[in-house]
């Protein structure tokens, strides 16, 4: 496999950027879904052991927790991808060190792995 050439490394630059931007948007949406139900929960005076209503309030501040937690995540993964970019370690998979395909790097740009460790966890 041979490196990338320029016009792949700006069409991934350019899928970093983008990922990145939605991925910010999703963030702000997720902490004021939380807020709105913080503040409707406080309006109630709900207690979520005892009322009826209560489960599916914890269970959507839960889910939004869970969802704000991944787009954090997902926002960091973005982040490293541009380092590597940068510092030239791009597309070189963490665990074997060989290189990851660019088909794989243009369906998920922050990949760390080549397809062959990919199902390996950490």
């Amino acid at each position: 496999m041979t490196e990338m050439s320029p016009s792949e490394r700006a069409t991934i630059q350019e899928l970093l950027d983008s990922d990145r931007k939605q991925t910010t948007a999703r963030i702000a949406m997720l902490r004021s879904d939380l807020d709105e139900i913080a503040s409707s929960s406080a309006l109630t005076g709900a207690d979520d052991e005892h009322d009826p209503e209560g489960s599916s309030t914890a269970f959507e501040r839960a889910h939004a927790q869970s969802l704000l937690d991944q787009a954090l995540n997902h926002f960091g993964e973005l982040d490293q991808a541009v380092e590597r970019l940068r510092d030239g370690s791009y597309g070189i998979c963490v665990k074997c060190g060989h290189r990851i395909p660019v088909e794989r790097l243009l369906i998920l740009p922050a990949a760390r792995t080549c397809v062959l460790c990919a199902p390996r966890r950490r």
